[in-house]
C-alpha cells in the first residue's frame, strides 16, 4: 500500500506542473474574437482596489532597479501607489523617511508558475482542483474558477517578498485552460486579486504527461500529442472565420484559442525536451501565433539560441532534474546560458511551481548565478535580479506595470535585511501598490477567516 501511495504522489506532482506563455499573434487583432474577448474582460475584470500607499523615502540603500544595475547609497521615494524616483539625496518634507544603511531594496518578486489557490493547503483531495483531466483539450477552463483566495500559502509566498504571481492549471492536458496573474493581497473573492490589466494566459503541456494520462483514449505518443495540437488550433481558425459571418457564436473552448490567435492570450508552454520545444516552435509558426514562455525546459540550455531569436522566455528551475525520463538531461547552467544566448538577449526567469519554493526565490536566483559563474559566464547580481523581477513580469504581460524600480510604476517594493543573494538575508518589509503588506519585526500579515478559524480550535 505504501508503495501505491507513493507511486500516486509522484504522478499526482508530475501534472501539476504548468506553463503559460506571452506571445503575441500576428493575425486579426480586430475580429469578432477579439471584441469577444475584450467583453469577456469586462464580465470578470478585476476588482483589485490598492490598501492606502504610504508616503516613503528609503535612503542609502543598495538597490536592484530589475533593470539590470545595482546601485550603492540610493534612495527610492513611493507614494500614492506609484514609484516617484529613484536616486540620490532624495527630499520630500511629507514622507516617512526609512533608513535603509545596510539594507537592500529590489522590485517585488513574480512568479509566473504557481498553483497556489488551485492546489492548496491543506492539500487534501476535495480541494485539488488544477487539472480537469477529462479530456485532452479543455482550453475553456480557467484557473481562476478554482482559485481558493483563503489559501494560507499566500502569506507564506509574501513573506518570501513575493508581491504577484501567475496561477496555472495543471500539465494533465494538451491545452490546459487559461491562467491568470494574481497581486499577492488578503481578499475574499477572486477578481479582488485579480492584476489590474493583465491578459490571460494558456497553458499548454508537451511530453510525457498527456500521453500518459489519456493513453488509453489517445493521445498516446508524442505524435498523437502534435496531432491533437494541430487539429485543436484548425478547428479554432474555423470557428474564427465563422465569427465573422455571425458574431453572436459562442464556444469557450474556441473563444480561448482564438484568442491566442489575435494576440489576446498569452501561451505559456510546459515542455522539457530541446526537441519538443522547437517543435511547438514549428507549430506556432504554423498557425500564425507566438509562444510566450516555455516552462521547466530542463534541455532549453540546448536551443538556447533559438529562443533569444524567437523572443522566447524560459521560466526554469536552479537545480531541479531528474525526477523522470525528460527531465534528466540537465545542466546546472540552464539558466545562465539561457540568460547569456546571443550576447546576452536571452529571457531567463527562475520559477517555483512549487508553494515551498516560492517562498525563496531568491535563493533559487543565488544558486543558478552561483552555477553559471563557476560554468564561467560573467553575469552580475543585478543581471540574476531580471531573472524574478523584470523577466517573468516581461512573460505575464505587465512589465508595464511592474517588475522593475523605475518612476510611475506600481510601488511594488521588497526591503531585504542583507543581501538577497544570500541564505542569510530575509525579506524584512514588503509594499504592494506602496501599501505595507508585511513586515517582519512586527509580525504584520495578512490572515484569512481561515487562518484565524484554525488558531481559534487549537486555542480550545
Amino acid at each position: 500500500m505504501l508503495g501505491r501511495f507513493f507511486s500516486v504522489l509522484t504522478i499526482f506532482l508530475l501534472i501539476s506542473c504548468s506553463e503559460i506563455s506571452m506571445g503575441s499573434g500576428n493575425n486579426g487583432s480586430n475580429s469578432s474574437a477579439s471584441k469577444f474577448e475584450d467583453s469577456i474582460h469586462g464580465t470578470y475584470a478585476s476588482t483589485y482596489v490598492p490598501l492606502q500607499s504610504e508616503n516613503i523615502i528609503i535612503k542609502n540603500s543598495t538597490l536592484f532597479d530589475g533593470n539590470g544595475n545595482k546601485f550603492e547609497n540610493y534612495d527610492i521615494h513611493f507614494s500614492d501607489g506609484d514609484i516617484k524616483a529613484i536616486g540620490s539625496d532624495l527630499k520630500d518634507e511629507n514622507a516617512i523617511v526609512i533608513d535603509g544603511t545596510g539594507k537592500f531594496v529590489t522590485p517585488g518578486i513574480i512568479d509566473n508558475h504557481s498553483h497556489m489557490g488551485v492546489y492548496p493547503a491543506p492539500g487534501v483531495s476535495t480541494s485539488s482542483d488544477g487539472n480537469e483531466a477529462t479530456n485532452p483539450v479543455t482550453a475553456e477552463v480557467w484557473a481562476e474558477h478554482s482559485v481558493w483566495t483563503q489559501d494560507p500559502q499566500y502569506k507564506l509566498a509574501l513573506a518570501g517578498g513575493i508581491t504577484t504571481f501567475h496561477v496555472l492549471p495543471g500539465s494533465a492536458n494538451l491545452f490546459g485552460g487559461r491562467g491568470v496573474t494574481l497581486k499577492n493581497v488578503s481578499a475574499n473573492t477572486v477578481p479582488d486579486m485579480k492584476f489590474p490589466g493583465a491578459p490571460h494566459s494558456l497553458k499548454m503541456a508537451c511530453g510525457e504527461n498527456p500521453k500518459r494520462v489519456y493513453r488509453s483514449r489517445g493521445p498516446s505518443t508524442r505524435m498523437g500529442n502534435v496531432a491533437g495540437y494541430r487539429t485543436a488550433w484548425i478547428g479554432a481558425e474555423k470557428f474564427r472565420n465563422s465569427l465573422e459571418k455571425n458574431p453572436d457564436l459562442r464556444d469557450l473552448r474556441n473563444e480561448t484559442l482564438v484568442g491566442v490567435l489575435d494576440g489576446k492570450i498569452l501561451v505559456h508552454n510546459h515542455c522539457y525536451r530541446a526537441d519538443e520545444m522547437a517543435t511547438m516552435i514549428n507549430i506556432s509558426d504554423e498557425f500564425g501565433y507566438k509562444v510566450s514562455t516555455f516552462h521547466h525546459g530542463v534541455e532549453a540550455y540546448k536551443i538556447a539560441d533559438l529562443l533569444a531569436d524567437e523572443g522566447i522566455c524560459a521560466a526554469l528551475w536552479a537545480d531541479w532534474w531528474g525526477f523522470k525520463h525528460e527531465a534528466y538531461d540537465m545542466s546546472i547552467a540552464n539558466i545562465a546560458i539561457v540568460d547569456q544566448a546571443r550576447g546576452g538577449k536571452g529571457c531567463a526567469i527562475v520559477h517555483s511551481d512549487d508553494a515551498s519554493g516560492i517562498q525563496r526565490l531568491n535563493q533559487e536566483a543565488a544558486k543558478a548565478l552561483a552555477a553559471g559563474r563557476k560554468a564561467g559566464f560573467d553575469i552580475s547580481e543585478g543581471r540574476a535580479m531580471t531573472w524574478i523581477t523584470k523577466n517573468p513580469a516581461k512573460s505575464l504581460g505587465i512589465l508595464e506595470q511592474t517588475g522593475t524600480l523605475e518612476e510611475g510604476k506600481d510601488a511594488d517594493i521588497v526591503i531585504w535585511s542583507g543581501n538577497p543573494f544570500s541564505i542569510y538575508s530575509k525579506a524584512e518589509q514588503v509594499y504592494i501598490d506602496g501599501a505595507l503588506a508585511f513586515d517582519k519585526a512586527s509580525n504584520f500579515m495578512p490572515h484569512t477567516d481561515f487562518d484565524l478559524g484554525v488558531k481559534e480550535w487549537e486555542d480550545k
